[in-house]
């Protein structure tokens, strides 16, 4: 056996208790269970104790199985001394159970003490620390040689073949952890090929089409400019300038949808103070700023969006106040508006045709909220989602 063999621990994930399987968390608590009545049932039996002795042998039960558990807590940390004087407590009460004749949790401290070494603690250690055990209980058992003989090399049997399914065990569990990352990061790279295949869909269809469409319009314009005033021409003029203008706009809201679909997003409070250059608004950005997931830095962008629009049609002129804040936990947008001279009443249709319906939407897809409603002076909309 190689040095490494015998001086290095056994994996976390050997030492950990599979809580997943139900049967074998059920078969170690009845196993506890059982050892923990047995050492009860031999302070009880064990001699003619009086009432104070059997309340004290009773505390040390319990106080060597907080010994064990902070054993078990040490070893999964691979923290050798203070398992080896974990160790050394449960033997020194084990001895001290010897001299006060209570041969059965002496017993069974013993046997305890011999195979959770070599199950748990590296063979260097281990190997001595069951010798000791080993040799303490042949001197307390009564039996003939041959029995005691039979049961120590039983002992060191059981601890080395749980060691050894523990470790076959913690094998299993780290393949099966490394293949679900494999899967998770196959799924995350074909996700990512759709989104590039998608991306490249729209900006050969969509955004060729709409540059398109703004140098036409923007031919168009150049034309009807040359003609004479009237009436007529001057409302031509207009509609093609606005069309020019909603041309530009849904370019740019589709260069920032391809960005997104490659991942390539710009912070979200950049997007919020590009959104108001020529608004009278102020935007506020509270908290440790951070790199938001792509669908909570969409869901804020075009929750935004859609508030400045509902801002702009129903209270035209109005002071806009708009808080990004950055929690542990999430991130919150809260656009405010002071009123205006528009009609303001309901703003559950906007101009865009996504209303509040569709932010709220968007909002709980992600397990967030949207709140909207009237505020002290005019309307506010507060979002919050996970970050």
């Amino acid at each position: 056996m190689t040095r490494a063999a015998w001086t290095s621990w056994p994996s976390r994930e050997a030492l950990e208790r599979d809580t997943r399987s139900r049967a074998r968390t059920g078969i170690a608590w009845s196993v506890r269970a059982a050892l923990l009545t047995l050492m009860l049932w031999g302070t009880f039996t064990s001699g003619s104790f009086g009432p104070w002795e059997i309340v004290v042998g009773i505390l040390g039960v319990f106080v060597c199985a907080l010994l064990a558990v902070a054993f078990f807590r040490t070893t999964l940390a691979h923290r050798l001394w203070p398992s080896l004087g974990l160790l050394g407590l449960l033997m020194l009460a084990a001895f001290g159970a010897g001299q006060a004749a209570a041969v059965v949790p002496a017993t069974v401290l013993w046997c305890a003490c011999a195979v959770t070494s070599l199950e748990r603690l590296p063979l260097s250690a281990g190997v001595p620390a069951t010798a000791v055990a080993l040799g303490a209980y042949a001197v307390v058992d009564m039996d003939d040689w041959m029995t005691t003989a039979v049961t120590t090399a039983g002992l060191c049997l059981a601890g080395y073949v749980l060691r050894l399914d523990a470790e076959a065990r913690g094998n299993a569990r780290r393949m099966l952890a490394q293949e679900r990352a494999a899967r998770v990061a196959e799924a995350e790279t074909a996700a990512l090929d759709e989104r590039s295949r998608i991306a490249r869909e729209i900006h050969d269809v969509l955004a060729h089409s709409l540059s398109a469409q703004l140098v036409h319009l923007e031919a168009a314009r150049l034309l009807i400019e040359r003609e004479p005033a009237g009436e007529f021409r001057d409302q031509v003029l207009q509609r093609v300038v606005a069309a020019r203008s909603m041309a530009r706009e849904g370019l740019s809201e589709t260069r920032q949808a391809l960005s997104a679909l490659r991942g390539e997003v710009s912070p979200v409070e950049d997007f919020l103070r590009q959104l108001v250059t020529a608004e009278p608004a102020e935007v506020r950005v509270e908290g440790e700023q951070r790199a938001l997931t792509a669908q909570a830095s969409q869901t804020v962008r075009r929750v935004a969006q859609e508030a400045m629009t509902n801002v702009r049609k129903h209270a035209p002129g109005a002071r806009v106040l708009i808080r990004l804040e950055y929690r542990p936990d999430g991130v919150v947008l809260e656009v405010r508006d002071s009123g205006g001279r528009g009609p303001g009443g309901d703003l559950s249709v906007s101009g865009s045709g996504y209303g509040l319906l569709g932010m709220r939407e968007r909002a709980e897809l992600l397990g967030g909220t949207l709140e909207a409603g009237p505020g002290e002076e005019g309307f506010v909309v507060s979002l919050r989602v996970p970050a």
